[in-house]
């Protein structure tokens, strides 16, 4: 795994995959299912501000920071962290090939919620619009399931999809949406939709490493 400190050193980068997730939501724990390395994390979150890089030939794997409420971390911080995510990925918009946001399908509605009592919108809600509005194909992974009943899966999926404004059921959207356990290792759904990104970007050649 190579951390990128200067702008040089992510030169000839062809493919970038970036990873996003609020603080909490098993984000390492999927690049690590996915990739077999781990990510470097911080303490607590809130620690980490830049992003972490993991390089593979010309393909780039990024871990932006983990953003949301972080236990212990001032507002001022958190601000600063969401500050640097945008930034990162309005820079680097042309780059970032395939953008991967990570929830945790079992809280998400209920921090949406508390967002929308607020009057306000969710940092995860305006990621994935921001990925939208920037162009930058968007995979949604659905963490945690496995927190879930299974006999409300459905219906959570149709939910979360629709607080994302993509039109319910969620079964529209399995080009899109990977409901995944990555602590069980059930990461089969994410991983296809990754290698059917690759494979239409007529780079078969970077399955290897997934």
């Amino acid at each position: 795994m190579q951390m990128a400190k200067k702008v040089n050193e992510l030169e000839g980068v062809d493919f970038e995959i970036l990873f996003a997730g609020r603080s909490n939501v098993g984000k390492s724990s999927v690049i690590r299912e996915i990739t077999g390395k781990n990510v470097k994390v911080g303490k607590r979150p809130g620690v980490t501000l830049k992003p972490t890089h993991i390089r593979y030939s010309d393909l780039l794997i990024t871990d932006l920071p983990g953003f949301g409420f972080m236990s212990g971390v001032k507002d001022r911080k958190q601000d600063i962290v969401k500050d640097q995510i945008v930034r990162y990925i309005e820079n680097n918009a042309q780059r970032i090939s395939l953008a991967v946001l990570v929830i945790d399908g079992a809280a998400f509605l209920d921090i949406v919620q508390r967002w929308e009592e607020r009057n306000e919108i969710p940092v995860d809600v305006e990621l994935f619009e921001l990925f939208s509005e920037l162009g930058i194909d968007t995979v949604l992974a659905v963490n945690k399931i496995d927190k879930i009943k299974g006999t409300e899966l459905n219906a959570t999926l149709d939910m979360i999809c629709d607080k994302l404004n993509m039109l319910p059921p969620w079964r529209q959207w399995l080009d899109t949406v990977a409901p995944i356990c990555a602590k069980k290792g059930d990461i089969v759904s994410l991983n296809l939709l990754i290698r059917q990104r690759l494979h239409d970007a007529r780079r078969d050649d970077l399955f290897k490493y997934f």
